[in-house]
């Protein structure tokens, strides 16, 4: 996926336009609230950084999976939230001041605990030495794209505010419309990928994703944490940067294999994303 045009080209610009948009619904005083509340990114991190890559070493085991392809398991899980995650949020009434908070503090944290893992990964899966070096070029290039279309939106809510009024309706809609387009050509251009190896690791990938989404939402619920935040911390979670896991497998740990469950796996978090969407947004409206 990292190669194709769709989405090393066209997907930045329109997450960007998305960023933008839900720029447009924040202000300082969504980021004064997170700081000044801070368990639930604290409940974010430990269960992305504690929790999930132990899983993803169960999980390579337990399937008996080759190697490559159980490091390529345990790189994912290493992997901060990727900026689809805001857009989830967004559409699940998720807290997107949160989600956005997580994601900056996530993929500067990963710059220690991906070499760690992987390293550990290889050192347990493959009997490797090899160290990792942090991944300082892709995690600023999230940063970018992550920071700076928000602070485009927020600087049209405070000094334009009719132009963001206005702005508002027609960017989610597009945002809705983004993600129905990304789920359908994930699946039409990566569909020989998904045949080939749904098989082999599909299963695995599948349960990574649906443990990831549920781990984070039921630890924000069980921490007392509010519906928002718990869907902030599920998506956050569940909807790992798929595609710095494949620059990492591809060009610092030159392993194609470890490339392909991150691959598989961002195929199918659009899916189980839009669904666990859809079922967050089904209970709140039982609810109300």
């Amino acid at each position: 996926m990292a190669d194709n045009p769709i989405f090393s080209l066209f997907l930045p610009i329109a997450l960007g336009i998305v960023m933008i948009g839900l720029g447009l619904h924040l202000t300082l005083a969504d980021f004064k609230r997170v700081a000044t509340a801070p368990k639930a990114v604290v409940v974010a991190l430990l269960v992305q950084t504690v929790v999930l890559p132990p899983v993803a070493f169960g999980l390579a085991i337990g399937f008996g999976l080759p190697p490559e392809l159980g490091l390529g398991l345990v790189l994912l899980a290493a992997s901060p939230g990727g900026v689809t995650a805001n857009l989830f949020s967004h559409l699940a009434r998720g807290d997107v001041a949160l989600n956005i908070t997580l994601t900056a503090i996530n993929s500067v944290l990963a710059l220690v605990t991906l070499p760690v893992w992987v390293t550990l990964g290889l050192a347990w899966l493959m009997a490797s030495e090899q160290a990792v070096p942090p991944p300082t070029r892709k995690i600023i290039e999230v940063g970018v794209l992550v920071i700076l279309p928000v602070v485009i939106g927020m600087s049209l809510r405070a000094w334009r505010p009719v132009i963001a009024e206005k702005l508002d309706k027609p960017i989610r809609l597009a945002s809705t419309l983004i993600l129905v387009v990304l789920i359908g050509a994930a699946v039409f251009f990566e569909w020989e990928t998904l045949a080939k190896y749904a098989a082999v690791v599909g299963l695995a990938a599948l349960l990574f994703n649906l443990v990831s989404l549920l781990s984070g939402y039921a630890a924000g619920r069980a921490a007392r944490l509010g519906v928002p935040q718990a869907t902030a911390i599920a998506f956050e979670i569940g909807i790992h940067n798929g595609t710095l896991a494949i620059f990492v497998a591809l060009h610092v740990l030159s392993m194609p294999g470890a490339a392909v469950v991150p691959a598989l796996y961002s195929l199918l978090m659009y899916l189980t994303g839009g669904l666990f969407a859809w079922w967050v947004l089904k209970r709140a409206l039982r609810s109300a």
